[in-house]
């Protein structure tokens, strides 16, 4: 089942960027530090190696030549829907960093040259498209990606299903390419965040059920659904059964994500049902789209030293 976020800035790059906080209580300490540094997890992309500095009033980041201040942050907030809003502000980071990257990104593809013509999602995505233009899929990189997964393909010879998977692996490299690209705007440019901002904002986001509970010590299984979507339905009585079977020994949790959409947005969600594992220290395992019999969530568990 498909489902839709309100974005501020093109869902490529963020296609595959999967948010963790753990929070930690720096203050001082963390200037001149890196994002990634004094908050592990907290930054994706451009934003990791940003140096956390005191800027002026009101001033949330600075490179040398954008900025972007808690006015203009507050602006966005007002175009959310009244109901999401507080999800928003409790997430205002990752409104922030998806400015930072649609400014960035439209900075450079100016800069470049590119046409100037259309939005600036349109300039942007036309940008990004050229730096994945190279990426190409070899027949042994198909062949091998079919024999890996055979099982889930029907019976389907391979060349009923190449141009398939060739648009899949195809895309996949794409998309690596362009998050490759990203990253290496955040290592030269120079961007620094209000260091007292970012602390706050730290505490801010941890405040929810995944963070919490993958941050506990323990395991921890996330499902994202939601209500009346049939895949999602069955897995309920599967969550139910485990956790009752795993008791004090792995966290459950359930998102709806149509209650919930910032959590979706911040973990990468696209579709549902999507199981996503976490190990004792909050680190993703594994993450599975679609129904999951329990046997398979078990044998995920069992991998993960739960049992």
């Amino acid at each position: 089942m498909r489902i839709r976020h309100r974005m501020f800035i093109c869902g490529v790059v963020f296609l595959a960027a999967i948010w963790s906080f753990q929070t930690f209580s720096t203050g001082e300490a963390s200037k001149g530090m890196t994002i990634e540094q004094a908050y592990p997890g907290l930054a994706s992309g451009i934003l990791k190696t940003a140096r956390l500095e005191t800027l002026e009033k009101g001033v949330v980041l600075k490179t040398d030549d954008l900025q972007i201040d808690e006015k203009a942050l507050d602006e966005l907030l007002k175009e959310i829907d009244p109901d999401m809003r507080p999800q928003y502000e409790k997430n205002l980071f990752f409104v922030m960093e998806q400015q930072a990257v649609e400014k960035v990104l439209l900075h450079e593809a100016r800069k470049s040259g590119a046409n100037n013509d259309g939005t600036a999602r349109e300039i942007i995505l036309s940008f990004l498209s050229e730096k994945a233009a190279g990426s190409t899929v070899s027949d042994k990189e198909a062949r091998f990606f079919y024999e890996e997964n055979k099982a889930d393909l029907g019976g389907a010879s391979f060349h009923e299903v190449k141009d398939g998977i060739n648009q899949y692996l195809l895309e996949r490299k794409r998309q690596v390419a362009i998050l490759a690209y990203v990253d290496t705007l955040g290592e030269r440019l120079n961007i620094r965040l209000d260091s007292k901002w970012v602390e706050k904002q730290n505490t801010l986001a941890g405040d929810n059920p995944v963070d919490k509970a993958r941050y506990s010590g323990k395991p921890t299984m996330v499902e994202f659904g939601a209500a009346g979507c049939v895949p999602c339905d069955m897995m309920q009585p599967i969550l139910e059964n485990l956790k009752e079977k795993f008791k004090d020994r792995l966290n459950i949790v359930f998102v709806h994500v149509g209650e919930n959409q910032i959590l979706g947005v911040r973990y990468g969600i696209n579709s549902i049902p999507v199981q996503v594992f976490f190990d004792r220290e909050g680190k993703e395992f594994f993450r599975h789209v679609g129904f999951f019999p329990q046997g398979e969530v078990e044998k995920q568990l069992a991998a993960m030293g739960v049992s």
